[in-house]
């Protein structure tokens, strides 16, 4: 079986280009735009970062024994340490709300994507049962994924705090970080594809079929071990893509002297001018996953559409 990924990127392209551009409908846009917002709550990940000068022993003692300060500074401070727990259960309860908007937003934007639509109500409603489905599976491997990264954190900070006090060789110390850098390696392409064979397959499985989550893990991973290079080819390919639209979306943000890239970091906004990305990046996945047989095609006839 031949699978092609240049094929289905220019389908999903061009079917991009006929559902927002023939013809150009702002109410269309807003109302897709919308359903893309909130299937991509739980794929949007940012953070900072920065350097500082170094200042010698002294930061990294402070560095090592900031555990115990913070533990030391919270009993002295009890508001503090109850304000805290108050922050930390709201911010459960909102990760909550928004892994389950998303989940549902999944469905609603793929029903779109598919029968190039404009819905909100009808695939809310049609498609709760696949959506919440797919909430559970998000809530308890998202947790699980953070558990895991804060033990990997205790981990590197434990391991980093032994270094810095004992005296061990340079090989020693080398081969320390190393197996530190490379268990990260390992943790985000893991994790970084279980996350998009979820939502490139798994999702348009269970739509396709009406399974839950479990079952359409069954199903993708039938499929998977049949083409295990094919399916990692195409995560790599992703990949690339990424970095090509965030190349782009740079020099538009340096042509726009910044303010496209102002609006964009406006959430629901931002969903909606970056909605030709999304819009193709899903009708690829849909297109790429019909390629291995009619069970797996989610677009009805093109006269249908």
């Amino acid at each position: 079986m031949y699978i092609s990924y240049s094929g289905p990127l220019s389908n999903g392209w061009n079917r991009m280009k006929k559902a927002l551009f023939q013809p150009f409908d702002i109410n269309k846009w807003i109302r897709v735009g919308f359903t893309a917002w909130l299937a991509g709550f739980t794929d949007c990940n940012g953070g900072s970062g920065g350097n500082s000068s170094g200042k010698g022993k002294a930061d990294w003692d402070e560095f090592f024994s900031f555990p115990e300060t913070a533990h030391n500074w919270l009993l002295d401070n009890p508001i503090w340490f109850n304000l805290i727990i108050l922050g930390v259960i709201f911010l459960f309860i909102l990760i909550t709300v928004i892994t389950w908007l998303s989940s549902r937003g999944k469905f609603m934007f793929l029903h779109n994507v598919v029968n190039n639509k404009q819905d909100i109500s009808f695939p809310w409603r049609e498609y709760g049962k696949e959506g919440n489905s797919l909430f559970v599976w998000n809530f308890f491997v998202g947790w699980f994924v953070c558990a895991a990264f804060i033990v990997f954190l205790v981990y590197c900070f434990t391991t980093s705090k032994n270094l810095y006090y004992g005296d061990f060789p340079d090989i020693a110390v080398f081969w320390s970080i190393t197996t530190m850098i490379f268990m990260f390696i390992g943790l985000i392409i893991i994790f970084g594809y279980h996350s998009l064979f979820l939502k490139d397959f798994v999702v348009p499985i269970m739509y396709k079929q009406r399974v839950g989550v479990i079952r359409g893990w069954a199903n993708f991973l039938t499929l998977f071990g049949r083409h295990f290079f094919t399916f990692i080819i195409y995560g790599l390919f992703i990949f690339v893509l990424g970095i090509a639209v965030v190349i782009t979306v740079v020099l538009f943000a340096l042509i726009t002297c910044c303010i496209g890239l102002l609006l964009m970091a406006i959430p629901f906004v931002g969903a909606v001018i970056l909605l030709p990305v999304s819009y193709t990046f899903r009708a690829f996945s849909v297109e790429f996953l019909g390629q291995f047989g009619e069970k797996y095609n989610l677009f009805p006839p093109i006269a249908e559409v």
